[in-house]
C-alpha cells in the first residue's frame, strides 16, 4: 500500500475557496453534514486520536472533527515531541504509561510512519535535593511498572557523552533519572496518520470551521454553531487545548485553566551527536536532536497569559544560555527558527478530563506541556468515556470536580521541566 509522501500530501483549505481535492490527499475535505452522533472540537492530536479510537474500538463513525484552521496546525505542530511516562504520582504515570504502550505499536496501528525513536530521556539532578526527589521518583516509577533508573554522573556520560558533567560549573550534574523506553516521534506524521485512519473510517475532518457558539436545550447541547453553519450534535467533546476556556465561556462553564505561550526553537542542521533527550529543571532547558539533525530546545511556559504563537528574544536568550551551559559543544550552533504554542495549565499541573455540567459535553484540557506525549492514551481513554458515558478508569482521577473535592493530582515540579 502506497503511503504517499508525508511532505506533500496534506489537504489544506483556503478560507472561502472550494478547491478540488488533490488525488494523493490523505483525507477528504467534506462539507459538514446537518448533524453527527459525536462532534469533536479541535483537530489537533487529541481530537484526531479520539476520532480514530471511537471508530476503531467502539465502531462509532458518525463523527465530525472541527478545526478552525488546518488539521494539527496548533500545538500539535508547535511542540518538541518528547514522549515519556516517568511521572511521580500513580494517576499521572497511569495515563502516560498507557500512552507510551500505545506509542510502541502506533506505527503498525496507523499503517503510517511516525518516526518513533525510543532513545531514552535523562532528567538531570544538580543539587542534593534534586537527587532525593529524583530517587524518590525512580522508586515510585518502579512500583508502577514504569522503566526507570538512577544514573551516577559517569553513567550519565555513557548515555550522553556531549552533556557537560564537569564538577566545577554552576550546576554540576550529580546524577540523573533515566527512562530507556522514552523518546521522540515526528509530530506531523503522527497527526497525518491519525487523520488518515479516521477519514478511512468515514469520519468527517472539517477544516476552516471555527466554533462561534452552541445551541442548548436545558442541560444538553443540541448543536455547534460554526462559521460553516450550525451542526447538530448528539455528544460534544472539547479538545481545543489553549483555547478551551474560549469555548467553555460560550457555555457558561468556569474551567480552572490559564493559557500561556510556550516557546521553543531549533538550530541549524548538525551531524548526529546527541543520542538521547536531556532535561534539566535547574538550568531549565531540554534538548534533543531531531531526525534531520537540528537541535530541538525548549523550557518552561511564559509567566504571562496570552495566545501568542511566537518567540520572544529574552526567552530565546535564556534557553540558548542554558543549552550552552549543559552542552558547550553546541556553543557555535546557529539558531534556525523559533515558535510558540498555547498551553492550558491547571492549578495542579494535571489534565482535566470528563463530564461537564452539560449531560452530553465532555472536556479534555489542562495538559499544559504534556499534551503531545499523551496523544494516543487520551484518545483511547476519551473515546471510551464518550462511548460508555462513564469515565475511563485512567482518566477518572482527572475530573473537573476534583477542584471542589480537593482530590488534586499535584504534578508541580514532580515531573521535571516542561516538555
Amino acid at each position: 500500500m502506497s503511503l504517499g509522501s508525508p511532505h506533500t500530501t496534506r489537504t489544506l483549505r483556503t478560507p472561502g475557496a472550494d478547491l478540488p481535492e488533490h488525488p494523493d490527499a490523505l483525507w477528504r475535505s467534506p462539507e459538514p453534514k446537518r448533524s453527527y452522533d459525536v462532534v469533536i472540537v479541535g483537530g489537533g492530536g487529541h481530537g484526531l486520536a479520539t476520532a480514530h479510537y471511537l471508530a476503531k474500538n467502539h465502531g462509532i463513525t458518525n463523527v465530525a472533527v472541527l478545526e478552525k484552521g488546518w488539521l494539527a496546525g496548533g500545538n500539535m505542530a508547535r511542540n518538541t515531541t518528547i514522549i515519556r511516562s516517568n511521572y511521580l504520582w500513580d494517576e499521572s504515570s497511569g495515563i502516560y504509561e498507557h500512552a507510551l504502550k500505545l506509542w510502541e505499536g502506533l506505527e503498525e496501528d496507523l499503517g503510517y510512519p511516525i518516526l518513533f525513536s525510543q532513545r531514552g530521556v535523562l532528567n538531570l539532578a544538580h543539587t542534593l535535593q534534586d537527587v532525593r526527589d529524583s530517587v524518590r521518583r525512580v522508586e515510585a516509577n518502579k512500583l508502577n511498572g514504569v522503566d526507570a533508573e538512577w544514573l551516577e554522573p559517569d553513567e550519565v556520560r555513557k548515555v550522553c557523552p556531549v552533556v557537560n558533567t564537569s564538577t566545577d560549573i554552576r550546576y554540576p550534574v550529580l546524577g540523573a533519572t533515566y527512562q530507556p523506553r522514552a523518546g521522540i516521534a515526528k509530530h506531523d506524521y503522527v497527526a497525518w496518520g491519525f487523520a488518515r485512519r479516521a477519514d478511512e473510517a468515514g469520519i468527517d475532518l472539517i477544516q476552516d470551521c471555527e466554533v462561534t457558539g452552541f445551541a442548548t436545550d436545558g442541560n444538553r447541547v443540541t448543536g455547534v454553531q460554526t462559521t460553516r453553519g450550525t451542526i447538530g450534535a448528539g455528544t460534544v467533546a472539547l479538545c481545543a487545548a489553549g483555547h478551551t476556556s474560549v469555548l467553555t465561556d460560550m457555555l457558561g462553564i468556569r474551567v480552572p485553566i490559564q493559557s500561556h505561550p510556550l516557546q521553543a526553537l531549533v538550530s541549524e542542521l548538525l551531524e548526529p551527536v546527541h543520542p538521547t533527550v536531556v532535561m534539566s529543571n535547574a538550568v531549565h532547558v531540554y534538548v534533543s536532536q531531531a531526525h534531520k539533525g537540528e537541535l530541538v530546545m525548549g523550557a518552561g511556559v511564559d509567566s504571562y497569559n496570552g495566545y501568542g504563537q511566537r518567540g520572544a528574544f529574552h526567552i530565546i536568550e535564556r534557553q540558548m544560555a542554558a543549552a550552552v551551559e549543559l552542552f558547550p559543544v553546541f556553543a557555535r550552533a546557529h539558531l534556525l527558527r523559533t515558535w510558540g504554542g498555547i498551553v492550558d495549565t491547571s492549578p495542579d499541573a494535571s489534565p482535566i478530563v470528563g463530564r461537564t455540567p452539560y449531560d452530553n459535553v465532555y472536556l479534555n484540557c489542562g495538559w499544559g506541556t504534556g499534551g503531545f506525549k499523551a496523544t494516543p492514551g487520551i484518545g483511547s481513554a476519551l473515546a471510551h468515556t464518550i462511548a460508555h458515558d462513564e469515565p475511563h478508569p485512567l482518566v477518572a482521577p482527572f475530573s473537573l470536580d476534583r477542584f471542589v473535592t480537593g482530590a488534586l493530582v499535584d504534578e508541580h515540579g514532580a515531573a521535571a521541566v516542561a516538555h
